[in-house]
């Protein structure tokens, strides 16, 4: 037996026009405008219903929602909606029809199921449980392309291709290790014939001899990251491509040049440097993902709480619980009093203080490291965060840098404090031990902490991807 349940604003016989229901009743935001106009329920009110919930699964959000219920019914009464560019035409072709004004200018169920939206590509019998937090990949080509597209991509540079994490860190796939030992003879074959020069950051990319940075590039193969949902302070939000500002990026260089060069010069040791050392910079101890409606929050270590909202623009709450900065470009401020928002933003204000009460009455913090209230710090607020399938990374305007790994509660956090880099590592007890990057070349770490800041270099390396 075959259960479906669905729920209903209104479930009835089908009568003649002149007998139809003219209750409203059901979602707002899924009501047509004949039934606004209380003209009656029938198929047509379905099919436009259909329009909303399409609409709805392909872009996160409803498309009548606004921030009061009268000018909801205004733009449904007008069919008043966007369909931004993103969208492929034959989608936006159906969502259209299905959202006319006009009850008898709408498909019917036979019409929606022979578009082109369904009858045209590739239709899998079965989607894969990885469905439930990454899009699907149905690319299918043939192993020597894939083998040369991977080959080319190693020996000329170039963006990496998007593919699945691989989680092995101690033997590469075949395929990869052929690609990885294609390039190294190569290497060895061009160094050869080349006097030796002094080697600057660009030739540490490609022609290192240490041994670290072979098994990075070994690593950074075989590690290719799968990213999962991000967002970005500006104009990008978690759904869309990163159009990175110049200035972010050049943020997020610098911290992958000073992880890189840590990495690629540290000894090997056993265990973690210990320095006694004050520390004074924030960081995050508590966040929330909720980014398929709002956005993404966190709660810094003064009690500061920030959303970066699904559309680019960023807003903290200081720990006063009075006073918002609201940031819509990079280094762009507003201030006002939580009791003097301006209309625009007095939703945002609404969502940022939930956020703040749901943290601060279900969340635990992520570590032991000390507060830090100082109100002449320059107030930190979040750039760019995203998630893979094994961590968080969240990148701040002054450079700090901290990833979260899910399944042992770890995190790496580095900051520059008084033109000195400092590297914080809290481990499963949540116990933190801070020290400077200086130290760290010169004593070296254990593998545990290699291992996750190798991982956290790719996943800021391929943080754009």
């Amino acid at each position: 037996m075959e259960l479906k349940v669905g729920d209903f604003g209104l479930a009835a016989r089908l009568e003649p026009l002149e007998q139809r229901r003219r209750t409203i009743c059901g979602t707002p935001n899924y009501l047509s405008p004949e039934v606004l106009n209380k003209q009656g329920h029938g198929c047509e009110s379905d099919i436009w219903a259909l329009g909303c919930v399409m609409y709805t699964m392909l872009l996160g959000r409803p498309p009548f929602e606004t921030t009061n219920l009268k000018e909801t019914y205004r733009c449904i009464r007008e069919a008043r909606y966007s369909l931004p560019s993103s969208l492929m035409s034959s989608a936006k072709h159906l969502i259209a029809s299905m959202l006319s004004r006009n009850p008898e200018d709408r498909p019917s169920l036979e019409e929606i199921i022979q578009h082109d939206f369904f009858s045209q590509g590739f239709t899998p019998d079965r989607l894969s449980s990885s469905c439930c937090h990454t899009a699907p990949d149905f690319h299918l080509s043939s192993p020597a392309k894939s083998f040369f597209k991977k080959a080319a991509a190693a020996l000329f540079g170039g963006k990496k291709e998007k593919a699945k994490y691989l989680d092995n860190h101690n033997k590469l796939p075949k395929e990869d290790e052929e690609i990885y030992k294609l390039r190294q003879d190569l290497k060895k074959t061009s160094i050869s014939h080349q006097p030796q020069n002094p080697r600057t950051d660009e030739d540490s990319k490609t022609v290192s001899k240490s041994s670290v940075l072979e098994k990075s590039d070994k690593q950074q193969m075989g590690d290719m990251i799968r990213m999962i949902v991000r967002g970005t302070l500006g104009s990008c939000s978690s759904s869309s491509e990163c159009l990175e500002d110049s200035t972010m990026g050049s943020v997020a260089d610098t911290v992958a040049r000073v992880l890189r060069g840590c990495l690629e010069n540290m000894p090997d040791s056993d265990c973690i440097p210990k320095e006694d050392i004050s520390t004074s910079f924030h960081w995050v101890t508590k966040w929330v993902d909720y980014s398929n409606k709002y956005g993404f929050g966190y709660q810094l270590s003064d009690h500061t709480v920030g959303v970066l909202f699904n559309n680019g623009a960023h807003m903290s709450l200081l720990p006063d619980k009075k006073t918002v900065h609201y940031y819509a470009e990079l280094g762009q401020c507003s201030i006002f009093p939580t009791t003097e928002a301006p209309e625009q933003f007095i939703s945002q204000v609404t969502i940022l203080k939930y956020f703040s009460h749901y943290m601060e009455e279900n969340l635990m913090d992520g570590g032991d490291l000390p507060s830090v209230t100082d109100v002449c710090r320059q107030r930190l607020y979040l750039l760019q965060w995203l998630k893979s399938d094994k961590a968080l990374l969240m990148l701040f305007n002054d450079g700090t840098f901290q990833v979260n790994f899910y399944h042992d509660h770890t995190k790496i956090i580095i900051a520059n404090q008084s033109d000195e880099y400092l590297l914080t590592y809290i481990n499963e007890d949540r116990m933190s031990t801070t020290f400077r990057l200086s130290t760290l070349l010169l004593s070296g770490g254990s593998n545990d902490l290699k291992n996750r800041m190798e991982y956290a270099l790719n996943m800021l390396l391929q943080r754009c991807n």
